[in-house]
């Protein structure tokens, strides 16, 4: 077995096929939040998703619609005083959840990045399935709420992420006028984009449905 970008290739030259089911489900009850999670990174799309908050919610709904993973999750979490918990107690949990998923990571590309445009707002996310956890987040936000949602959570939530999957994340936006657009697409593109150039999804041979994110390899 040999590696090219980081994708292991059989003699052949072709992609490793992916040895399980990469499907997940646990639950996470502190003191604060009761946390029961289902993922499954070779879904459709589909997403019932319900943590208390309207705008987290969001962001997790278009997480998986456009990263085409199957995604429950509900949330019991102290948002009377307020959403930091429950924010970065979803991270943790879906940090863990994804890890647990990719197993040996056996078939997938380790690397992928994303360019994206939206109106005015331009992201660039770069992820790294490399088993160490590091976020560089050169985003700013420019106001301090979305709707009753506190714009600094976005980044509590990314570390606890890619503290609990082990994975490096990079984000940069540029040109952001309005908070919404900017924490939406850094929700929507850590994964949703850029894991599918690590070809999260399933696949095997040298050339891929382009609707999954695979690439020709050659």
């Amino acid at each position: 077995m040999v590696f090219v970008d980081g994708a292991a290739v059989n003699k052949k030259g072709r992609l490793a096929k992916m040895s399980r089911e990469r499907k997940i489900s646990l639950e996470r009850n502190t003191a604060e939040t009761k946390i029961s999670l289902s993922i499954d990174l070779d879904g459709t799309g589909k997403y019932q998703v319900d943590t208390g908050c309207g705008f987290l919610n969001h962001m997790l709904e278009l997480f998986a619609r456009h990263g085409r993973f199957d995604l429950t999750l509900k949330c019991d979490g102290d948002t009377q005083v307020d959403y930091h918990h429950t924010t970065e107690d979803i991270g943790i949990a879906m940090g863990q959840a994804i890890l647990e998923a990719l197993g040996d990571k056996k078939g997938i590309r380790r690397y992928g990045s994303f360019l994206l445009p939206m109106d005015e707002t331009l992201v660039m996310t770069a992820l790294d399935l490399s088993g160490r956890s590091y976020l560089v987040m050169d985003v700013e936000i420019p106001t301090e709420k979305v709707g009753d949602f506190d714009t600094e959570l976005v980044k509590e939530f990314m570390i606890a992420l890619s503290s609990n999957s082990r994975m490096t994340l990079h984000f940069k936006c540029s040109t952001a006028k309005t908070a919404t657009i900017s924490s939406r697409r850094c929700s929507r593109d850590w994964d949703a984009r850029s894991a599918r150039r690590c070809r999260l999804t399933r696949g095997t041979g040298t050339r891929f449905h382009r609707q999954k994110g695979y690439y020709d390899l050659r």
